[in-house]
């Protein structure tokens, strides 16, 4: 989980337009006075149409309740001219900076409300053309196949339902809207009932604000996942361009990508564009009163949608891309010439019921193209130099994938026993030398994973999370650690260590009597896998760190003193692997014994000795797994920079033992692996996607000094996440992505010893002479 953003961010008027460099302030109760001097006259507004026939002149108003009219011939609430787009209920957050809330659950609480997401489904057979497909099939419930019309019931008038009920009286809200627009000349209708909030005069929240206040009260979830709820700073997230006779939707206006609330209803809108999914923080969407035949398969992207309003449109059927719409609660259709079928379902289920009907019946869409190697050096790297691949994988443990915190994914694709082969077909296809994995639990590692790849080769070590040893063996089972696996008939495992990261921290001598020890690191139980390994043929030795810090953003101390202990602990194993003698030839061969696997006895080549390392910087180091961190955090300085400072903003209002006192460092030089693909076309936005959040936050770390990185593990093609919600999907089992790198070692500059000069015996008798 990443750190959130901390940008401080510009007023309304000037937030996507940086020529200008006079900033308006903008207070809650008051919009700016003249929005048309914030915005350069030769920018489109959003609510242009590119009609020449459009009623719009004067598209760059803004309702402004506590001026007097004239400026731009309005006053409170009074009518106004047509054209203006309308933003209200200015709010001014308080955070200074955003969380992530989706990645990784704490798992230091227990998800006692998991179920199971239902079995897999196996391979499937029928593709549409993307996750959002064109080719999109109608929804046509089974259940409602049995000759009912939409009126009667054997014979009897059917009941209305409390949610149809509900239905029905948002129509009737919306057409009296309409009337007040079209008829009475009025357009902005939505803005102008929420006059007195703008004034902060009124405190009536919208079905949108109510549902957002809701969700705040809800249990917490533990994974960094509601993006939503703390995003950058902006004033204002409404837009009403309602009753404006618009016939086209311009694209600037997907350009405010923070927009909660966007009402476009009783306008000519023939359809909306496929850019709506750009804005995917949208909660309440109004396009009541246009001539819509169709809804887009995009507006599946806007998973925060709770009220989506339709009504008065020609709309037959809808996409089943919609049912990633799981936190919808009103599906606003009255009105339409919607299909029998599905209007009853509506009717007689609900919107939450049909909306999971579209999700569940979607077919399985293509899968997007093979993700590319890319190579770092021009040619292969010469066969006599030694190589290797690590491969590192936050595989999403079973008992964090829950239909609530994925509800736009479809049931089978989160099922475990789907999910598990996908991770195991994605190992090998990298068929990387060295993998690390993250949140693998107990029974998956011993019953699943284990046993598989002891097949392929690997053998592998294993920890969970030390809350496990509280707790009975049934629950035991569940709780995740980090497992490392490497190929047994490349290297051998000279030594292996866990690093329980609180207990390290709250045993050392300058730590104690810190509150924030107790109260801020020894509660959160991560833990990292260091592994001391050795090339059977070569005699080199590598050394791996496999670490899971902690996820919450708002912890950011804890996952830079995390670091610092691993860091600390990495360097003083690496002091003592450095005099660790040379194998045997018969540890060679078996190496030591694991959890998996069975010594080897047939090898295709002689064994070259064991390489001798003066210290510890000299032998080759990767640091990897879920860190947690993106590149802006101090996790990340502190490994790239090799120290931070006492007065670093994560430390100066903390008490760390000497880490506050004198700061932290660590000796290596490390450097990112996936920062040599940021300046090119090829660069990797995100390691961890889901709605609210999509970023870095998986890393592979390696020392300059004796390792040189040939190529990496791409990116998700971009076409194919146009249009792809969030993970985990039918094609990425993970909220995670796999990342990979392949290392050259270095050959070593040893030292030259110059001898004495000799001047011989002719030198002295001279100097006699």
């Amino acid at each position: 989980m990443a750190d959130g953003y901390r940008y401080p961010q510009q007023s309304a008027g000037n937030y996507y337009y940086q020529q200008h460099t006079r900033h308006q302030i903008i207070r809650n109760s008051t919009p700016p006075n003249n929005l048309l001097s914030a915005f350069a006259t030769e920018t489109p507004s959003p609510s242009r149409s590119p009609d020449s026939h459009s009623p719009a002149p004067n598209l760059y108003g803004m309702y402004n309740q506590g001026q007097q009219q004239g400026h731009h011939g309005r006053v409170n609430g009074a009518p106004s001219g047509r054209g203006m787009p309308l933003m209200y209920n200015f709010q001014q957050h308080q955070s200074s900076h955003q969380q992530h809330t989706q990645h990784h659950t704490n798992i230091q609480q227990d998800h006692t409300a998991h179920t199971t997401n239902g079995t897999a489904l196996g391979h499937h057979t029928n593709y549409s053309s993307g996750i959002l497909s064109n080719s999109t099939p109608s929804f046509t419930p089974n259940s409602l196949q049995n000759g009912h019309n939409g009126t009667t019931r054997g014979g009897q008038p059917q009941q209305i339902t409390e949610h149809w009920s509900e239905q029905l009286k948002l129509h009737k809200q919306s057409e009296d809207a309409n009337l007040a627009m079209v008829d009475h000349n009025a357009p902005n209708h939505f803005a102008r009932t929420r006059a007195g909030e703008n004034r902060g005069l009124a405190t009536a929240n919208s079905n949108a604000d109510a549902a957002s206040q809701q969700e705040e009260n809800d249990e917490d979830r533990g994974r960094p996942y509601r993006q939503e709820s703390v995003v950058k700073r902006q004033d204002w997230h409404n837009i009403d361009l309602s009753g404006q006779g618009l016939k086209v939707l311009a694209p600037p206006l997907f350009k405010y990508t923070f927009l909660n609330v966007l009402y476009i209803a009783s306008n000519k809108i023939t359809q909306l564009p496929a850019a709506i999914g750009a804005l995917r923080h949208l909660k309440h969407l109004d396009a009541s009163f246009n001539q819509l035949k169709e809804l887009p398969r995009e507006l599946g992207m806007c998973v925060y949608l709770r009220d989506l309003l339709v009504f008065n449109n020609q709309i037959h059927n809808l996409p089943n891309e919609l049912g990633s719409l799981h936190q919808l609660k009103m599906l606003g259709i009255e009105g339409n010439p919607l299909d029998t079928n599905l209007k009853l379902a509506i009717m007689e289920q609900g919107t939450e019921s049909v909306i999971s009907q579209l999700r569940e019946e979607a077919p399985t869409p293509m899968p997007p193209p093979p993700r590319k190697i890319v190579p770092l050096q021009d040619g292969l790297p010469p066969s006599n130099q030694e190589s290797f691949k690590v491969f590192t994988y936050n595989i999403l443990c079973d008992k964090a994938c829950t239909q609530q915190l994925y509800g736009y994914t479809p049931s089978d694709a989160l099922a475990w026993d789907w999910r598990r082969e996908q991770v195991l077909k994605e190992i090998d296809e990298q068929d990387a030398d060295i993998v690390c994995l993250q949140e693998v639990d107990s029974d998956t590692h011993y019953e699943f994973l284990s046993p598989r790849l002891s097949v392929r080769g690997y053998k592998g070590v294993f920890w969970p999370r030390p809350k496990a040893k509280t707790m009975p063996e049934k629950d035991a089972k569940f709780v995740d650690g980090c497992a490392t696996f490497y190929k047994g008939s490349k290297f051998i495992l000279l030594e292996k260590s866990l690093v329980d990261i609180a207990n390290l921290a709250i045993n050392r001598p300058d730590m104690k009597n810190q509150h924030d020890i107790f109260n801020r690191v020894m509660p959160r139980d991560n833990i990292a896998i260091v592994t001391f390994l050795e090339n059977r043929v070569t005699g080199s030795r590598v050394i791996i760190g496999n670490a899971h810090l902690h996820w919450d953003p708002q912890y950011s101390d804890v996952k830079l003193i995390q670091m610092a202990i691993l860091m600390d602990n990495i360097n003083s194993l690496a002091t003592k692997y450095a005099t660790r003698p040379a194998s045997t030839e018969k540890e060679k061969k078996a190496g030591l014994v694991d959890e998996n696997g069975s010594p080897e006895t047939k090898f295709e080549s002689d064994f070259a000795p064991s390489i001798k390392y003066s210290s510890n910087t000299q032998i080759p180091l990767i640091v990897c797994g879920d860190l947690n961190s993106t590149s802006d955090s101090s996790v990340y300085e502190l490994l790239a920079k090799g120290n931070i400072k006492p007065s670093h903003k994560e430390l100066a209002n903390h008490q760390y033992g000497n880490f506050t006192k004198s700061g932290i460092e660590h000796p290596f030089a490390l450097r990112s692996a996936y920062s040599a693909l940021d300046k090119g076309p090829d660069r990797v936005t995100f390691t961890n996607y889901v709605p609210g959040f999509q970023d870095v936050i998986d890393h592979i770390w390696y020392s300059t000094n004796t390792l040189e990185l040939t190529a990496l593990l791409g990116g998700v093609d971009a076409e194919y996440m146009k249009t792809v919600p969030g993970f985990p999907n039918h094609h990425f089992p993970s909220d995670h992505l796999s990342i990979m790198g392949e290392f050259v070692v270095k050959g070593r500059k040893e030292k030259k010893t110059h001898p004495e000069p000799d001047f011989g015996s002719s030198s002295s008798n001279r100097r006699r002479d």
